[in-house]
């Protein structure tokens, strides 16, 4: 399970959990002091409630210990996993559902206002990856994109990934949905939403960016912004101490 080579010879990071379509293991990602992270101790996924039980059963074997759910009461509600109600399902809901969202909004706004009103919620996200049993933990939502992509780049940032690692990781996930985004796009006739579609929908390397930008600017960065949020110095340090190889 985790990081293998792909038939070029390169490092694939890309997991087969069926019917899911975006999930990859963090493990191989260098940190800025020469270490790598931990295969199959962090992997990214989009909403599990795709997965098929060929899906489910992949994910039984990976050795996952925590299956993290980054997603809103009423959008669990809505369409469960096979795990929300398991012994491995583990539920911190960063988005408060009850700010309305303006037609003047970007994905970048949408989620740096996420960042400023629940730091206490992204905080507890991630102890919940650094406190996990043993095993791999896997974090998700209802995309993989945003709430994920902002989570797993905290975790990154504390295990001392460089920043262009990060922003190359959340880029990937254009990658993956590049087709169902053109088969969006195609089966939309009013052109006039397309952009608001794409706004929200792609997954851009600008927007990871002015969201680790706002991280520095207001908080200090993103080790900061986890202390603001809660986190203490012991709790970084079991994080670090979990991630990296």
């Amino acid at each position: 399970m985790g990081v293998r080579r792909s038939s070029g010879g390169s490092v694939s990071r890309h997991l087969h959990w069926p019917d899911c379509r975006n999930v990859r293991d963090l493990g191989g990602l260098p940190t800025s002091d020469g270490g790598r992270i931990r295969p199959g101790a962090l992997i990214r996924a989009d909403g599990l409630q795709y997965l098929s039980q060929a899906g489910v059963d992949a994910v039984r074997r990976a050795d996952v210990s925590r299956v993290l759910d980054l997603r809103s009461p009423a959008e669990i509600d809505a369409a469960p996993t096979p795990f929300t109600d398991d012994a491995l399902g583990y539920r911190v809901a960063v988005q408060d559902p009850a700010v309305p969202r303006s037609g003047m909004d970007t994905i970048v706004k949408v989620c740096i206002d996420m960042l400023d009103l629940r730091p206490d919620r992204f905080a507890e996200a991630v102890l919940a990856i650094a406190e996990a049993p043993p095993g791999a933990v896997v974090v998700h939502c209802h995309g993989g994109k945003d709430r994920t992509g902002m989570v797993v780049a905290l975790a990154l940032s504390v295990a001392g990934v460089p920043v262009d690692e990060i922003i190359a990781d959340y880029f990937l996930t254009r990658q993956r949905f590049a087709t169902a985004m053109a088969a969006q796009l195609a089966a939309e006739p009013d052109e006039s939403l397309h952009a608001e579609m794409i706004e929200f929908r792609d997954t851009r390397a600008e927007s990871i960016i002015a969201i680790l930008a706002h991280l520095d600017t207001a908080y200090g960065g993103p080790e900061a912004y986890l202390r603001h949020g809660g986190l203490t110095t012991a709790h970084l340090g079991v994080l670090r101490s979990r991630l990296v190889a």
